[in-house]
């Protein structure tokens, strides 16, 4: 595996707080992706913005804008955690959509693919740059631009369940499923568009939860104890 998209959830991120940032959870992240990039792996990150704003909850805030504020929180998600990755030893680049002054640079693949080359972990922040798309399509979108080989997407839920485990203690986790079995069953691994743009384009995804000891390092070598969910 030569090059991944790390989707991290921005509620895990918060830690038990369940807002902000807990330090010492993306310092473990800091941790895990340099082992990673000291082995050759060429790492691009995504990361949701769900610590700071769930906007589509809101009825009083028109759905452009308040996705607009969601994608300024993707972007404060990854200066942060890009600053943590840096005291760990790495250097990064914050790249985006849309011009954000001095603080981000503007997205391309030519550009991520140079930062690649000097071993840069690549942070991809503001989504598309769209209303009404996920932070889960950016990160099928991102991923599918950079010819990633597979996306590694850290949850706070362990993996793909039959049902909402959160609910159902009895819920079924797959080891293995098809996307187009998650497209039937609606199994909200990510959102639909973002599902359906990795069976167009044979996208796979490894899902698992990023608390576990060693997630991310154990996801990259193959070693799963989640889900892979796979495109042929």
């Amino acid at each position: 595996m030569k090059r991944v998209l790390l989707k991290l959830s921005g509620e895990a991120l918060a830690g038990e707080k369940k807002t902000g940032f807990d330090e010492a959870v993306v310092t473990e992240v800091a941790k895990q992706v340099k082992t990673l990039v000291d082995e050759g792996i060429q790492i691009g990150i995504v990361i949701g913005g769900g610590n700071f704003w769930r906007g589509r909850t809101s009825k009083n805030i028109d759905r452009t804008k308040a996705d607009q504020i969601g994608m300024l929180a993707t972007v404060m998600n990854c200066i942060y955690v890009s600053e943590i990755f840096r005291s760990q030893g790495m250097m990064t680049s914050i790249l985006t959509p849309f011009a954000c002054g001095e603080f981000t640079k503007m997205f391309s693949k030519d550009r991520t693919n140079k930062y690649f080359a000097h071993n840069m972990v690549v942070f991809f922040a503001g989504g598309t740059g769209h209303p009404y798309f996920s932070t889960d399509t950016s990160t099928v979108l991102r991923a599918i631009e950079i010819e990633a080989d597979t996306i590694l997407l850290a949850k706070a839920v362990d993996g793909v369940y039959d049902c909402d485990p959160k609910d159902h203690p009895d819920a079924r986790k797959y080891p293995e499923v098809s996307i187009q079995e998650v497209i039937d069953r609606q199994l909200k691994v990510v959102d639909l568009t973002a599902s359906i743009m990795c069976m167009e384009n044979k996208m796979p995804m490894i899902v698992f939860g990023l608390n576990e000891k060693d997630s991310i390092v154990n996801a990259a070598h193959g070693i799963i104890t989640g889900t892979r969910v796979t495109v042929e």
